[in-house]
C-alpha cells in the first residue's frame, strides 16, 4: 500500500440532536447553505458517531481517504498500516485509532446542557480508558448574536436532590439558574474537563478537540423542536447516573477564566513566523494543540502525526519535492512517516495543529 505523504480531508458532516451548519454548508460552497441537524463536521475521526435510530449507519463520524485510488475510512488505513499512520509507539501504547476527535462546530441554538465523564469515571462506570474532556478554540460568532456565550461550571450549584428534581420537571429556568453566562469572543481558547456542566451558545462557531468518545448525558430533552429519546439523554442508564457525573463544586466566573481559559505560550520563531503552544501536558494529557502564524516559511518537525486545519489565509505546503496549495479551511493529516513539512505564504496563513497525546 502507498500511502501519501498527506491526506487532505473532505467534509464529514455527522448528525446530531441540535441545530446549525449553516457555515458548513457555505464553507462547502452550497447554493443554499441552511442549518439543519447536521452542524458539525468531524476531522480526521477514527471515532463512530453514537446516534439513536441511526445504528445500520456503521461508519457515521469516520473520516474517508483516498489510498491507491480506492476510498476507505481513516481508521480502516490505521488498523492496516499502523506503525506508517501512527507510529510503533502510539500504536502500542493506544491502539489503531487517532487518540482525539476533532471538529468543526457551529451552532444555531443554544445546545442542551450537559455533561461528560472524567477518565476514572469512564474507566470504573463505561468500560473506557477515555473520558471526554474537550477544548475549543472561537473563530466566529453570527452576526445577529450580540452577546456571544457559553455556560461552564455552576456558579450557583444546587443540591443534587434539588437538581434531581429540577430534571425530572425539566424546569428550564430552575436549570438555567445554576449558571451564569460567560462572555466569549473570537479567538478564545478554553477547556471543558469531565465532570463539568457546560452548554455552548447560539451562533458559535468554533473548533473542538475532545477525546475521541461520543459520551454525554443532557438533562434538557428538548432543544430546537427535537425531543430527545430516552436511551439519547442518560446514555441508556437512570437519571441517577446521569447526576453522578456531574461536579458540583461553585465554580465562579473568574475562577473559569483563570483556570480554563488559555493564553497562547510562544513554541519556535522562525523569521516572521511563529508556532505556539495553545493546549499541552500542563492543561491536559489527552491531546496536544497548537497555532501556527505563517509570514514566509516556517518549517514543522513533528515526533507524531498530526491534524491541520487553516483557519486563515492561504499558502502552500510543501514535503520533499512535492508542493499543494493550502486554502482556507484545508483540512490534511499528516501521517508519523512524514517527519519535515514546510509551510509558506506570502501575505499570513494561520493553522491549527492537533496531535494525540506525548
Amino acid at each position: 500500500m502507498n500511502i501519501p505523504k498527506i491526506f487532505f480531508l473532505s467534509p464529514n458532516r455527522v448528525w446530531r440532536t441540535y441545530l446549525g451548519g449553516m457555515k458548513l454548508d457555505q464553507m462547502e460552497g452550497s447554493e443554499y447553505p441552511k442549518d439543519s441537524h447536521y452542524p458539525e463536521d468531524w476531522i480526521g475521526s477514527t471515532t463512530r458517531a453514537v446516534n439513536k435510530g441511526r445504528e445500520h449507519l456503521s461508519e457515521e463520524g469516520l473520516s474517508k481517504i483516498m489510498v491507491d485510488e480506492k476510498t476507505i475510512t481513516l481508521k480502516m488505513l490505521c488498523e492496516q498500516q499502523p506503525e506508517s499512520v501512527l507510529g510503533a509507539k502510539h500504536f502500542k501504547q493506544y491502539g489503531a485509532n487517532t487518540q482525539f476527535l476533532l471538529k468543526f462546530l457551529d451552532s444555531s441554538i443554544r445546545l442542551h446542557i450537559q455533561c461528560h465523564p472524567t477518565i476514572p469515571f469512564a474507566q470504573k462506570y463505561l468500560n473506557s480508558n477515555c473520558g471526554k474532556t474537550e477544548a475549543y478554540i472561537i473563530l466566529s460568532i453570527r452576526d445577529e448574536v450580540a452577546n456571544p456565550y457559553i455556560y461552564l461550571g455552576f456558579q450557583h450549584p444546587p443540591t443534587k436532590d434539588d437538581f434531581k428534581r429540577m430534571i425530572e420537571g425539566q424546569d428550564e429556568d430552575k436549570l438555567l439558574s445554576c449558571f451564569e453566562k460567560i462572555p466569549i469572543k473570537p479567538g478564545d481558547v478554553f477547556m471543558v474537563p469531565g465532570g463539568m456542566p457546560h452548554a455552548i451558545g447560539e451562533g458559535v462557531f468554533m473548533i473542538e478537540i475532545m477525546e475521541p468518545t461520543d459520551f454525554a448525558v443532557r438533562i434538557e430533552f428538548e432543544r430546537g423542536g427535537y425531543l430527545l429519546p430516552e436511551e439519547s439523554r442518560f446514555m441508556n442508564r437512570g437519571i441517577d447516573f446521569a447526576i453522578s457525573m456531574f461536579s458540583f463544586q461553585a465554580t465562579p466566573i473568574e475562577a473559569i477564566r483563570k483556570n480554563f481559559f488559555i493564553k497562547p505560550q510562544v513554541l519556535e520563531e522562525q523569521k516572521y513566523s511563529i508556532e505556539y503552544a495553545l493546549i499541552d501536558s500542563k492543561k491536559t494529557t489527552c491531546f496536544r494543540v497548537n497555532r501556527i502564524r505563517v509570514n514566509g516559511r516556517f518549517t514543522k518537525i513533528s515526533d507524531s502525526f498530526y491534524i491541520g486545519v487553516v483557519i486563515k489565509g492561504t499558502g502552500m505546503v510543501k514535503i520533499e519535492n512535492e508542493s499543494y496549495e493550502l486554502k482556507e479551511w484545508s483540512r490534511f493529516f499528516i501521517p508519523y512517516q512524514t517527519k519535515s513539512v514546510e509551510f509558506s505564504s506570502e501575505r499570513e496563513m494561520e493553522i491549527i495543529v492537533t496531535a494525540p497525546p506525548e
